[in-house]
């Protein structure tokens, strides 16, 4: 049974950083792709960007490019969401997924079967 759980989350001023971990068990294959999303109130859930585990190749999407880096540590099957320049459109809720296919794989939530529980994000202006 696939298992993803997120941590790190908080609250930070706009300008600053936080690191998100999503750790990953029960997986089938040594490569997955693992994406990470988004979902504040109101709002629908948004694809932030992905990691090909095998080869560690990422896709970004256009809101979080230049400011966001995806990143694992395979010894420990940990993904990592590393977020800078944080700004108060990206308080949301975020979560780790995985999709099982094969890269590349775009951050469309509807690819991706096991989720994680979230971790809450709060950037204050």
């Amino acid at each position: 049974q696939v298992m993803l759980a997120e941590s790190g989350g908080g609250t930070v001023e706009a300008g600053g950083s936080l690191r998100l971990s999503c750790v990953a068990s029960g997986l089938a294959y040594s490569s997955n792709c693992i994406g990470w999303f988004r979902q504040a109130p109101g709002k629908e859930r948004e694809g932030v960007g992905t990691i090909w585990t095998g080869s560690g190749s990422t896709y970004y999407a256009d809101s979080v490019q230049g400011r966001f880096i995806i990143s694992q540590d395979k010894a420990k099957n940990t993904v990592y969401l590393e977020m800078n320049s944080l700004k108060p459109e990206d308080t949301a809720m975020y979560y780790c997924a995985i999709y099982e296919g094969t890269w590349p794989c775009n951050p469309t939530p509807r690819d991706f079967g096991d989720w994680g529980q979230g971790t809450q994000v709060s950037v204050s202006s």
